[in-house]
């Protein structure tokens, strides 16, 4: 997979590459796929136990995310794929907030789903994401030549 170039952000991205083995986000030519982005603060790593919070602090993680593997962050967004422990109005009412606030011009595909756990204890949303960056595409490129 050397032709791939992966994105592990500083702080948190890059602890869970060196504890769990895994890469944050990768760029498949016009496309940033994300890892899903928990509700955790990007650099301690420590989850807030307020739903809302946690939510809004994923979404920030996801921009983070995009924006180190060189995209613009949420306007590139097309798909959304969330997980919640638990799935409740009170977490739906979160995501349809930050989907307005991060993608106020455009609405992504988005599919949502009830899990019984996640992959840390403190977690109670996953975010994961495809982007579309062409320019961003032509920059990686100009840099392989």
């Amino acid at each position: 997979m050397s032709h791939l170039k992966f994105y592990a952000y500083a702080g948190k991205g890059e602890a869970n590459l060196k504890v769990f083995g895994y890469q944050q986000a990768v760029r498949v030519g016009d496309r940033i796929e994300c890892s899903g982005q928990g509700g955790w603060h990007h650099e301690t790593g420590v989850f807030n136990t307020d739903i809302n919070a946690q939510i809004d602090q994923a979404f920030e993680n996801v921009d983070r995310n995009l924006k180190d593997a060189g995209g613009k962050g949420w306007p590139q967004v097309f798909r959304v794929n969330s997980y919640h422990v638990p799935i409740n109005d009170e977490a739906l009412v979160a995501m349809v907030r930050n989907f307005k606030k991060w993608m106020p011009d455009h609405q992504p595909i988005w599919t949502c789903v009830g899990v019984p756990r996640l992959g840390e204890d403190d977690m109670r949303v996953e975010i994961e994401v495809s982007a579309h960056d062409p320019e961003g595409a032509k920059v990686e490129a100009a840099k392989s030549a």
